[in-house]
């Protein structure tokens, strides 16, 4: 059975819901429904920042690791982390996995950070961090997760921030539509990168 590691904070850990309503065990649901056999650890934590990720992480490397989905970042903004700092993290954090597992294929999911949040520059340096890791490290990236769930308080819990269940299965589509054709090319056994769209 092929491993997908999720590393991520409150988001990817379904802060106030049920393990079952994060968007990561509605992950290994579509998979198992698309026939795809992979198992899906979430080693996400509420609070999660990239330092804490960094420190994790080993444990959760002792297995082979086919996919690993990585959300962290946006703690690290509520606290005024500089962006190259996150990002030099979160590099780390790609490194070591890609270390123990060389073949292993990679999913960034990009987050922003709100416009009410600090200076203009840092919110665009930090919304622009996410693709420039992805471009570098030739994973793939969900441009945004909380794409059609952010500002939306029907898919929210009541405090604004975290996706209610409804908001996490549009996580999980957010989340999908980047990962089904990657598990599917790796349960066919073909590896590499996926070819580009149109070629």
């Amino acid at each position: 059975m092929k491993k997908i590691l999720v590393l991520g904070d409150s988001l990817s850990g379904g802060f106030g819901l049920k393990p079952s309503e994060a968007y990561p065990a509605l992950l290994a649901n579509k998979l198992r429904a698309a026939g795809l056999n992979f198992q899906v650890t979430n080693a996400s934590q509420a609070g999660g920042t990239t330092d804490g990720g960094l420190e994790r992480l080993p444990g959760h490397l002792k297995r082979k690791i086919d996919i690993f989905i990585l959300e962290l970042g946006i703690n690290d903004a509520f606290r005024g982390v500089p962006v190259d700092q996150i990002q030099n993290n979160l590099q780390q954090i790609i490194d070591k996995a890609k270390a123990r597992n060389p073949d292993v294929r990679v999913v960034i999911a990009g987050m922003a950070a709100p416009k009410a949040f600090g200076a203009d520059d840092y919110v665009s340096a930090f919304g622009k961090m996410f693709a420039e890791l992805a471009t570098r490290n030739g994973a793939l990236l969900v441009p945004y997760l909380l794409e059609g769930v952010a500002g939306d308080p029907s898919l929210n819990l009541p405090d604004g921030i975290h996706p209610n269940a409804a908001g996490q299965r549009i996580l999980a589509e957010n989340v999908w539509r980047v990962l089904e054709p990657m598990a599917r090319e790796i349960s066919q056994g073909r590896g590499g990168s996926p070819e580009p769209p149109g070629s």
